[in-house]
């Protein structure tokens, strides 16, 4: 069965009122089924660009190949029509400025990509599709935005969580893809080892050359290690044995194909020591535990290193996931400054209120794991609605004036699998 995605109300919307969509995203998270779902509801033509004689039918007349169809004209994997194809799209919608025009797909951030000169700017909207959210699995459809921002009481009121420990953990393993989800566990790191080897033999080779191949997934087994630390090219590059400029290159590509996700650091005029340096971690946290040679049993024994860095790395992105189709502008922060305070997620919207969220891989939460969100909310007065600790519990629990603990699976509202 397929599952309802979240972007499929916001993308709709945006068809009928502008010229250019692009979906972007990571490959596999369903952007050709998105793309499916859309032309069955609004009509228009598909066409993909991973089908060799598409492409070839795009590179020898990009101009007739992007006028030919009826709207919206659906192009999945548009990258891969390089500037012929953009300058092509570019001439025909300034000829009219209807919309519903074109809608874009890409498994890169091609508009920003070196080998692309052309910009589709001022013409077109993002709409940014990630692997499954554990909310759209289960159909949840609250809107977690609302609720962090206006009424982060009610979050006390639901009932307690029947998930456990060892259901967590098996999340973190299946991450989000869906076809990853439906593979049995004995066979799901021969797909991440494919994966990988597709997204960085093929999708990053097509913009950039790539001397030293082997060191990504090395990188990316150093970036799921230390997620939520800061990540400085220097220390990685010794770690490698590369400049710290290739090292430097190889994260920007990894972020273009959406194999990572930067987190932008959090400041105000109260936190004048905060850092500046984004945070980086993988994109689906089950990628993050087979880089990791974990799984669900291995992490059974408590106190196992790689459960807390998975599990920030699972919230972080869940929210990312969430939040990515609100109109609010809550944007995913962090926050730490040069006194050791440190917060692990910070949203804010546009008024300036703060939301602070914690992530603790514990089964409860303590009076010491809201040291730094009470400093926050001192610093903050009423522009701080609430702070957060998330960890694996069953209670949803008031740790004082606008300070709570809950279980993650409050992101799902405790539905089960």
């Amino acid at each position: 069965m397929l599952v309802p995605r979240f972007a499929l109300h916001r993308l709709d919307l945006l068809v009928g009122a502008l010229r250019i969509v692009i979906v972007n995203g990571p490959r596999q998270a369903g952007k050709t089924t998105l793309l499916t779902m859309l032309q069955e509801q609004r009509g228009g033509s598909l066409r993909s660009l991973d089908n060799d004689q598409t492409l070839a039918a795009a590179l020898a007349d990009p101009r007739e190949f992007a006028r030919y169809g009826d709207r919206p004209i659906i192009i999945d994997e548009v990258q891969r029509g390089g500037d012929p194809l953009v300058l092509a799209i570019k001439y025909l919608v300034d000829q009219d400025n209807s919309p519903g025009h074109f809608v874009l797909s890409g498994s890169t951030r091609f508009l920003t990509i070196p080998t692309l000169s052309e910009s589709l700017a001022g013409r077109a909207v993002f709409v940014e599709l990630w692997p499954l959210a554990v909310a759209e699995r289960v159909g949840v459809s609250t809107d977690l935005a609302s609720v962090l921002v206006d009424s982060p009481r009610t979050l006390l009121e639901s009932a307690p969580s029947s998930w456990t420990r060892e259901d967590y953990l098996q999340l973190l393993v299946e991450g989000g893809f869906p076809e990853v989800i439906r593979l049995p566990a004995a066979i799901r790191g021969a797909w991440f080892e494919g994966y990988l080897q597709t997204v960085i033999q093929r999708d990053v080779r097509q913009f950039a050359n790539i001397r030293h191949g082997a060191v990504v997934p090395q990188l990316l087994r150093l970036l799921a290690a230390r997620a939520g630390s800061l990540v400085v090219a220097t220390d990685l590059a010794r770690t490698v044995e590369m400049n710290q400029a290739t090292v430097r290159d190889y994260l920007s590509y990894l972020n273009t194909v959406f194999l990572t996700i930067q987190i932008p650091a959090w400041s105000t005029s109260v936190t004048t020591k905060a850092a500046k340096v984004s945070k980086t971690y993988l994109t689906d946290v089950g990628v993050a535990a087979h880089l990791l040679g974990v799984n669900a049993d291995s992490m059974r024994e408590p106190g196992h290193k790689a459960v807390g860095a998975l599990l920030e790395t699972f919230v972080v992105t869940e929210l990312v996931k969430l939040l990515a189709h609100q109109d609010r502008g809550l944007a995913v922060h962090y926050f730490r400054d040069r006194d050791g305070r440190e917060i692990d997620i910070i949203i804010e919207g546009r008024d300036g209120r703060v939301v602070g969220i914690e992530v603790k891989a514990s089964a409860s939460a303590s009076t010491t794991d809201f040291r730094h969100l009470a400093w926050l909310r001192d610093k903050l007065g009423d522009k701080f609605v609430t702070g957060i600790v998330c960890n694996l519990g069953t209670e949803s629990l008031s740790f004082g004036d606008r300070l709570m603990a809950v279980p993650v699976s409050i992101l799902w509202e405790h539905i089960r699998l």
